[in-house]
């Protein structure tokens, strides 16, 4: 492995540090300003409104990665995220708190361009794996900041955000000294215009490919279910099984967890065996099963019920994001990287701002209505597969 894949494995970790070590308290800084009744509102308004400044920004930041390089684009989408996390964490208004999470999203376009850097620095049939590398060292990540945000909410609910800040600041240092470039100048577009930092004008070209037409569709529908789980999950434990910050920190270290094994390991080993398609298939298979039984756990209470539920759900989800990134990642040339992952972080932002919106309005109604909707949604995801696999054979894939 190369020294710069190593230390990009290295940022994602750090990455996913930095996020998750505030899970755990979100729902709790919420309802410090927030009515009882609104606070299953106020988390999925804050959750889309990031969303929605990464769908705007994403695009032109992969944009400007072709044409400025990844490694100024990831150090300043860096630095935005320590300043949302201070500003999240100083708090003492709902407006702050949306504050925080609007500038990070304006400015979030780290998992985008980690992923074209990848793409930059691996060859093809090297990228699914890597992928999965970079979702293990993601899960490292998710397994040990839930923790820390638990038991640093002993401390005080504000005290996760600013460790998540020291976190991502000192992330910057190591990669402002460390981090190479990694796109070379003949593989940088030429022109850049103002134009072409339109996240609509950009998602119509990458749309006019075919095969992208169906894996950013699927990639939209699954990122729509995923978000409406994730965004709603802390406030799901807390209502049905009466759970704290410390045990919801718990079940997101089993989380973590089994993200490594299943994109860490398992990625590793069946990806000659199926291939990426079959892959993501299995994938949406197992997540589709696992949101059946998390959606159960409302009408059959179970602290065991719900971590077999994670740990299908997540299980599933770990063979299909590094699948499908690899699919999209060969399906353009390298001086198209950046636009591809900003396109595909749009699309999945267009999905965090609808799937926790939805996901809400559902749990009005019923707590484990949003997961079971969801796992409908997982089957018209694998139908839409099912009808475009003619169009995934015929598509040449790019070095």
């Amino acid at each position: 492995m190369k020294n710069s894949t190593r230390f990009i494995l290295l940022t994602t970790f750090l990455n996913f540090l930095g996020f998750t070590i505030i899970i755990p308290v979100i729902p709790f800084l919420v309802q410090q300003f927030s009515s009882a009744a609104n606070v299953a509102f106020n988390v999925g308004m804050i959750t889309s409104s990031y969303a929605l400044c990464q769908f705007l920004a994403a695009p032109g930041l992969g944009m400007l990665s072709d044409r400025f390089g990844r490694r100024p684009i990831l150090l300043i989408s860096l630095a935005g995220s320590v300043v949302g996390y201070i500003i999240f964490g100083i708090g003492g208004s709902l407006w702050m708190l949306f504050l925080g999470r609007i500038i990070d999203g304006l400015t979030g376009g780290n998992i985008s361009t980690i992923y074209a850097y990848i793409a930059d620095v691996t060859e093809p049939k090297d990228r699914g794996k890597i992928y999965g590398l970079a979702g293990a060292a993601g899960g490292i990540g998710f397994m040990v900041g839930p923790a820390i945000g638990g038991l640093a909410a002993n401390i005080s609910l504000s005290a996760p955000l600013f460790i998540a800040a020291g976190v991502t600041f000192l992330n910057i240092i190591w990669g402002y000294f460390a981090l190479p470039e990694s796109l070379k100048p003949k593989d940088r577009i030429n022109e850049l215009k103002l134009s072409h930092l339109n996240p609509f004008g950009q998602l119509k070209v990458i749309f006019s490919i075919k095969l992208l037409q169906t894996l950013f569709l699927v990639t939209f529908l699954f990122f729509v279910a995923a978000t409406a789980l994730q965004s709603n999950a802390s406030l799901y434990m807390k209502d049905i099984l009466q759970w704290g910050p410390g045990q919801v920190g718990f079940i997101l270290f089993i989380v973590g967890v089994i993200d490594i094994v299943a994109q860490g390991y398992l990625t590793g080993k069946l990806l000659p065996i199926f291939g990426e398609t079959k892959l993501a298939i299995i994938g949406l298979i197992l997540n589709g099963l696992g949101f059946l039984l998390f959606g159960s756990v409302a009408f059959f209470p179970s602290a065991l019920l719900m971590y077999i539920s994670t740990i299908v759900f997540v299980l599933g989800d770990g063979l299909f994001e590094p699948a499908i990134s690899g699919m999209i990642a060969n399906s353009v040339e390298p001086k198209m990287q950046g636009r591809i992952q900003g396109a595909s972080q749009g699309i999945q932002s267009v999905a965090r701002i609808i799937g926790p919106l939805y996901a809400a309005w559902l749990y009005g109604y019923s707590a484990g209505l949003p997961y079971l909707t969801s796992a409908i949604i997982i089957a018209v995801c694998l139908l839409v597969v099912g009808f475009s696999l003619s169009t995934i054979a015929k598509h040449k894939f790019h070095a």
